[in-house]
């Protein structure tokens, strides 16, 4: 809204002739402090928008921290060799008969044939 200097030499005018010339302090002072108020307002809603448009963006944030959190303890190596370990134990023969030896350490193992 913009006002030419003449438009807002009769507003002046006109306040002057209903209010008189010694209400016009107060009537400036009133009309500062709405002013005060009505950017105080405006300023509150921004900040509130601004919350509300930044809240998404902290809520995925926090999706991500959780995941990196769960991520630091999952250790598929740490299971893995736990598995190992613990499987040996478990497999070996229930008779004292020795192990056979693996076809690559068997010297006298003579392997498919081939015609």
């Amino acid at each position: 809204m913009e006002l030419s200097i003449g438009e807002m030499a009769l507003i002046a005018i006109a306040i002057v002739v209903l209010f008189g010339p010694d209400k016009l302090p107060q009537i400036a002072r009133d009309l500062g402090a709405g002013v005060r108020k009505m950017r105080g307002a405006v300023e509150d809603i921004k900040t509130e928008i601004m919350k509300e448009t930044d809240n998404p963006v902290s809520e995925i944030k926090r999706e991500i921290e959780k995941v990196k959190d769960a991520a630091k303890d999952f250790n598929p190596v740490k299971d893995i060799e736990k598995d190992i370990l613990t499987e040996p134990a478990s497999s070996t023969p229930a008779n004292d008969e020795p192990p056979k030896p693996k076809p690559a350490d068997d010297e006298t193992h003579e392997g498919p044939v081939s015609r």
